[in-house]
């Protein structure tokens, strides 16, 4: 499955929105329902809205697309247009109907939205994983696919390794990505949560959480001495790392010597590392 990958969904895409010679039909509303595999949860009033109003104006300039279903038809591509027909009072739609399987209506809805490039970090991150899932492929093989970055494709779908309630901030907008990520690197997951609060109701900025998270992180067990401050040059780099890997980076100094200590949460964590480590030597 995973040989093909590239060819098959490249076809499915370049043909994902042009309608070409195939019939269009007036579908009635009623007789239409959502994707059941649409990435998409949350769709902004606002921009429903604009949709309709242009759509009482204009009417639909381009035909959603649907598949036949036991009870009337399911969307696969167009959600959007049909929920703003809806609310600007229309009872039809254009429509073309065509023949597709579960998984190649799957694949035509989520690539229909990463084309679209406005779903939120966690719903992109949940379109990733589905695709790795559903067609059986790597990372690698779905960012070269999709012409994303492999450091891209892994950064998002770890997002879905914090807690819901996290998930939710930033789904709603109350934290970005980088929030997210920077909460990866908190060494005691039981405060994943209420840190995440913390940054909502104090509207912290990421480098104020990466900041505190480090400080959370280095907090020293009983010792004698105190430990010397960290210089600013090695503050940098290891915000630097933290970036390149998205995960807790730690640069420390000796006398002597010093080291580089990479923190990993899972064995998919390590080799995800370690392929970034990989493409660092290629190139």
């Amino acid at each position: 499955m995973a040989k093909g990958l590239g060819k098959g969904v490249h076809a499915l895409f370049k043909d994902m929105s042009s309608v070409g010679d195939e019939q269009v039909q007036q579908l009635s509303l009623k007789d239409i329902r959502p994707n059941p595999y649409q990435p998409r949860k949350i769709f902004q009033k606002e921009s429903i809205d604009e949709l309709k109003k242009s759509i009482q104006q204009h009417g639909i300039l381009q035909p959603i697309i649907v598949r036949k279903s036991i009870k009337g038809f399911e969307i696969v591509v167009g959600e959007r247009r049909y929920r703003a027909s809806k609310e600007a009072g229309l009872h039809h739609i254009p429509a073309v109907v065509r023949d597709l399987t579960d998984q190649q209506m799957m694949e035509l809805s989520i690539l229909e939205n990463l084309q679209r490039e406005d779903l939120t970090p966690i719903e992109e991150a949940n379109a990733y994983e589905t695709l790795i899932n559903k067609l059986s492929v790597t990372q690698d093989q779905l960012a070269k696919t999709l012409g994303k970055s492999r450091p891209h494709i892994a950064n998002h779908v770890r997002l879905l390794t914090l807690p819901e309630a996290v998930q939710e901030h930033i789904s709603e907008g109350e934290m970005s990505m980088g929030h997210g990520r920077a909460l990866l690197g908190l060494k005691k997951k039981e405060r994943l949560q209420e840190l995440a609060e913390k940054v909502v109701n104090e509207k912290m900025t990421v480098r104020a959480l990466e900041q505190l998270i480090q400080k959370m992180n280095d907090v020293p067990r009983e010792t004698k001495k105190k430990p010397k401050r960290q210089l600013p040059y090695y503050r940098e780099h290891e915000g630097i790392l933290r970036e390149r890997f998205g995960t807790s980076v730690a640069i420390k100094k000796s006398k002597n010597k010093g080291k580089i200590e990479i923190e990993f949460m899972t064995d998919d964590d390590l080799e995800r590392i370690l392929s970034l480590l990989n493409e660092n030597q290629e190139a």
